[in-house]
This record gives structure tokens, C-alpha cells and sequence, in this order.
């Protein structure tokens, strides 16, 4: 199992935040924590509960893995829109996409950082 990095993953949040054009602030008011918190959670000097995690996942509109390992995992409903409707392809291609996608995934989740 891996251990928990929460300065990597305080600055994919602030990353995610700024991408996003959100001050602390809105981000802060959006998840139901103080400013305060999040500035230790972007600082990786405090740890969130699992509710403030989800909090945040959700107002940034990003996948745990992504903020956690910095390792996006596309849902299948994500493959689904950039390959097309299953039902427009044959099930062997579709399921062929979903493992390739499946495997980068894992190689860069794998990969020494």
C-alpha cells in the first residue's frame, strides 16, 4: 500500500483551485472549511478528514486518484465519451479501450516519481 504524500497532494488541490481561476477562499466556502484549513491543506501541513476530502473532489470536479496519486483513472462513462456510445462500437473494441486505458493508468501510477 502506498503511503499518503500530503504535500503532493495539497499542491495537485491548489493546482486544481488555480486551474479552476478559484481563490482559497471560494474553494474554502465551497467545501464548508475555513481558509485557514484549506491554506494547511494545500501546505500538506494538516490532514483532512475523508467528508473534506470528498468536499473538495466535488467542488473541484476531479477524480480522487487524480488529487491523491496525481493519477487520473478514467471512469468508464469518461472512455464512453471519447471513444463514443458502446453501443455504436462492437463490445471486443470497447472492452480492448477500456483495458489499454486501464493499463497506462497503472504503469504511471507505477512509475518512480
Amino acid at each position: 500500500m502506498q503511503d499518503i504524500d500530503y504535500t503532493r497532494m495539497g499542491m495537485r488541490i491548489r493546482l486544481a483551485r488555480k486551474a479552476k481561476g478559484w481563490s482559497q477562499d471560494m474553494l474554502a466556502k465551497k467545501c464548508g472549511i475555513s481558509m485557514s484549513f484549506l491554506g494547511h491543506i494545500e501546505r500538506g501541513t494538516r490532514i483532512m478528514s475523508l467528508e473534506t476530502f470528498v468536499n473538495i473532489c466535488t467542488a473541484l470536479s476531479t477524480d480522487a486518484d487524480e488529487l491523491l496519486w496525481g493519477v487520473a483513472h478514467p471512469s468508464d462513462s469518461r472512455l464512453v465519451d471519447m471513444w463514443g456510445r458502446q453501443e455504436k462500437m462492437d463490445t471486443d473494441s470497447y472492452s480492448m479501450y477500456v483495458r489499454i486505458m486501464k493499463s497506462v493508468a497503472k504503469i504511471m501510477n507505477e512509475a518512480p516519481r
